[in-house]
């Protein structure tokens, strides 16, 4: 519905030919001009509200509210979450790690003097010890900072990953969308199908009302006419189910109603985007973190310590009794076992590698093939459409022909109405290779995130 706001003309209830009833013409020219600039704004408003309420949605749009309505991105936060606490964990290796220990014990034999010395006792088999340890990290040969480098690592993988799933679901609403956009035109055809039957239906009775035509022939065009019905009820539930899916796959409800914007995108080659190549290379960048967590753990450690401590007997083990007792110093431990391990452990992940690189070989192969087919079904739809174009021409011409001739009686009504659907399938596949033609293009664009 259109409306030309400059062709209304509203007339204000102060209008001169009507203010004369009235002892305050002034004032009643004033109120009836107030109001009705009232009136006016209101209309406006009601125009405006009335233009919002009406939406076009363009296959980006959709594609962006499937991708953030998709149950999956849920994962963006959780990936986030698990990253800060594995990079937290690491960070507190800095801080002194305490531990208390206990033991109770009883032994076969003691530590004695050769002769005995007055003041004295020998020590009890039985001892006790009650241990309280700190250790302060000074130097760990970068194994805290490669734990954090992995934590990153790992989760910027898992967020690559997600991001390459969450892209396939822009395939799926390109075949939803472009599907309603072919079913529209399809019905849009089979309306101006059924308008050239109905006409052609009055035509046809009136030649049989002046004997041109059989009664037969106004029975084969209602049988054309009800096969263009149920194609049209056909043609609207699988719309109708299209628009349905596309719903649920975008949480837009208003989709099952709103029109769609034509794409009008051209062909515009550039690099491959896709997110699984990123993904690769986080997965390079993952090895590379795990490569620096071997290297460390070959390093020597140094760290300070301090161990407090009661027990019987305590660091003097000639005095016979509960003492307490403190030892303090600097620790170097270097665990020499893990270089027996650290060759084998690099060359696994330079297989890891190796894979990585392999599948990302084979994804820009199988993506080059299907590139080569999207440009080459573009091609053949474009040449099509080019024939296309002619073919309606003729067809039409060839329609008008025939109507003339079965006015002449010079032709059947059954020759007729085969010229008719024979146009109306022409005007069918214009249209279908139009659709599939900016299919296509959508396809490419996939293909190479473009």
């Amino acid at each position: 519905m259109k409306l030309n706001i400059s062709k209304l003309t509203l007339y204000p209830w102060g209008d001169t030919r009507t203010s004369t009833r009235y002892s305050g013409l002034g004032l009643s020219l004033g109120m009836g001009y107030g109001f009705g600039l009232v009136l006016c704004f209101c209309f406006l408003g009601t125009l405006a509200s009335y233009g919002q309420s009406l939406r076009e949605w363009s296959i980006e749009e959709l594609q962006l509210s499937a991708e953030r309505n998709y149950p999956l991105v849920k994962q963006y936060d959780l990936i986030e979450q698990s990253r800060d606490f594995s990079v937290s964990n690491a960070s507190k290796g800095y801080l002194p790690h305490i531990s208390l220990s206990g033991r109770v014990s009883f032994q076969s034999d003691v530590t004695q003097l050769p002769t005995a010395i007055p003041g004295i006792t020998p020590m009890n088999k039985d001892q006790y010890q009650a241990l309280l340890e700190i250790n302060q990290t000074i130097w760990d040969g970068g194994a805290i900072e490669s734990q954090k480098k992995i934590a990153r690592a790992t989760s910027e993988t898992e967020m690559k990953k997600t991001t390459a799933d969450l892209y396939a679901i822009r395939e799926r609403v390109n075949q939803l969308f472009f599907g309603i956009l072919l079913y529209e035109e399809q019905i849009k055809q089979t309306e101006i199908l059924t308008d050239e039957l109905n006409n052609n239906f009055k035509r046809v009775v009136a030649f049989v009302e002046n004997g041109i035509a059989l009664k037969s022939d106004v029975d084969a065009i209602k049988v054309e006419i009800l096969k263009a019905s149920q194609r049209m009820e056909e043609l609207k539930m699988a719309e109708r189910t299209y628009r349905e899916m596309l719903g649920a796959l975008t949480g837009i409800e208003s989709v099952k109603s709103d029109s769609f914007k034509r794409p009008v995108g051209d062909l515009i080659s550039s690099e491959n985007r896709r997110p699984e190549l990123e993904y690769f290379k986080s997965q390079l960048n993952l090895i590379k973190s795990q490569e620096s967590s071997i290297k460390a753990t070959t390093m020597p450690r140094l760290n300070l310590f301090l161990q407090g401590g009661y027990g019987n007997p305590g660091l003097n083990m000639l005095k016979n009794e509960f003492s307490a007792y403190y030892i303090g110093g600097v620790r170097l431990v270097w665990n020499i076992g893990a270089l027996y391990t650290r060759g084998n452990s690099l060359k696994r992940l330079e297989a890891g590698r190796e894979s990585i690189m392999v599948q990302r070989e084979t994804f820009l192969f199988n993506s080059s093939l299907a590139e080569r087919q999207q440009l080459n079904e573009i091609t053949k739809l474009n040449n099509l459409l080019k024939a296309d174009d002619e073919i309606i021409t003729l067809r039409e011409s060839i329609k008008r022909s025939a109507e003339m001739r079965v006015q002449e009686g010079t032709m059947s009504v059954s020759d007729l109405i085969r010229e008719i659907n024979a146009l109306n399938l022409a005007r069918q596949e214009r249209a279908t290779h139009e659709i599939m033609n900016q299919m296509a293009i959508y396809s490419f664009k996939y293909l190479i995130n473009n």
